[in-house]
């Protein structure tokens, strides 16, 4: 077995809003074509019409990531302004009705809709895909079921959807609520072996339930079409060097579980319903509450937890060359996610007596800038 790379790749979900109405908008024609011929296969539509991807290359080092998602989220802030737009990187728009959005017009999402009727409707959501390189089948199966104790403390820290429809839904995350109507989704099964996770997807394949393992969107994954696990729970990160600790703090964990075997000891593997418990929390708190460590057999508050994070990848993160960006998880765990920031910019508003209407434009606004402000 070689010693897997821990490369890494981005993969944002963005919205596209109007710019006087903070409304969202469909991608304009030509806004694609345009960005297309700029960055090739680096972007592509999504699901709904209002909906733009990007992914970064194949990076060696986080610094790379960087330049590279600099690079593609000022292509497309540049080509959204050209058409009155602006891309916001929130996994749900605060104000959006789904009913009003259209999916793409691609047989992909047509089969979607077929196949998922009312639950594909409403995925007006958008997350944050990070792929580690581990070539190693074995591997890849060993880690996915050890850095699922991780799932959690990687949602709290990315939640950006508080809202959805104007309403305060009370959760950190509401995409996670959405997303999870769909099957096939949330923490993935515990397999002993690849053999096994390749004949439970053969049942589904072989009978044509679903045409290849890009149809299983569990919070982590194997990705089908590449050698990484993907790990796909957190939402999408208003602010640039936020995605850049989040998937630094991924491919440092990724590393530290390889380290851990190469000495012949493993993280302990929990049953779903407890680390689902700890899903929960982050999917209702995000930071301003704690997970429960279950071997101290207690809960601990997030800053808390953040430090013992920092901790315990610290030899990963300086091999990997991401110490700083995974410091800055300590950063997000004292302040606040960005849905505190976006409860905060509704409230100052509210308390000055304007309408909600208002209230949800102006967090829009702050989402806006955020997307620009590390540009």
């Amino acid at each position: 077995m070689h010693d897997p790379d821990f490369t890494i790749g981005i993969e944002e979900e963005y919205l596209l809003v109007d710019r006087e109405t903070r409304s969202l908008a469909e991608a304009p024609e030509g806004f694609l074509d345009g960005l297309v011929a700029e960055l090739g296969d680096q972007v592509s539509p999504e699901y709904k019409q209002c909906q733009v991807e990007i992914g970064t290359r194949v990076s060696a080092t986080i610094g790379d990531a960087r330049d590279d998602l600099r690079r593609l989220r000022s292509a497309v802030s540049t080509h959204a302004e050209r058409h009155g737009l602006s891309p916001i990187a929130a996994a749900c728009h605060p104000f959006a009705d789904w009913k009003h959005a259209h999916h793409t017009d691609k047989e992909r999402y047509r089969g979607l809709e077929r196949d998922l009727a009312g639950v594909a409707r409403r995925l007006l959501i958008c997350g944050n895909h990070v792929h580690v390189g581990i070539g190693d089948n074995a591997l890849r199966a060993d880690l996915m079921n050890q850095m699922s104790y991780f799932l959690p403390h990687l949602l709290a820290l990315s939640a950006s959807s508080p809202f959805w429809q104007g309403q305060d839904t009370g959760l950190a995350s509401y995409r996670i609520s959405v997303f999870d109507n769909l099957p096939r989704t949330g923490l993935p099964p515990e397999y002993v072996s690849w053999v096994e996770y390749q004949r439970s997807v053969a049942v589904l394949t072989d009978l044509g339930v679903i045409e290849d393992p890009t149809k299983i969107w569990w919070d982590i994954r194997p990705s089908h079409r590449y050698p990484t696990l993907e790990t796909r729970i957190m939402d999408v990160s208003p602010r640039m060097e936020d995605t850049l600790a989040l998937a630094a703090l991924d491919q440092a964990l990724l590393r530290m579980l390889w380290r851990l075997r190469t000495k012949n000891q493993r993280w302990r593997v929990y049953d779903r319903f407890l680390v689902g418990e700890n899903r929960w929390r982050a999917q209702r708190y995000g930071v301003t509450e704690g997970l429960i460590d279950f071997g101290a057999g207690e809960i601990i508050p997030f800053p808390e937890l953040a430090t013992q994070l920092i901790e315990l990848v610290e030899e990963d993160a300086e091999a990997l060359g991401c110490t700083e960006e995974v410091r800055r998880i300590q950063q997000i765990a004292d302040t606040g996610t960005s849905a505190t920031r976006q409860r905060a910019v509704a409230a100052g508003v509210e308390t000055a007596g304007s309408d909600p209407g208002a209230a949800m434009a102006a967090v829009v606004d702050s989402l806006i800038a955020e997307f620009h402000e590390d540009l």
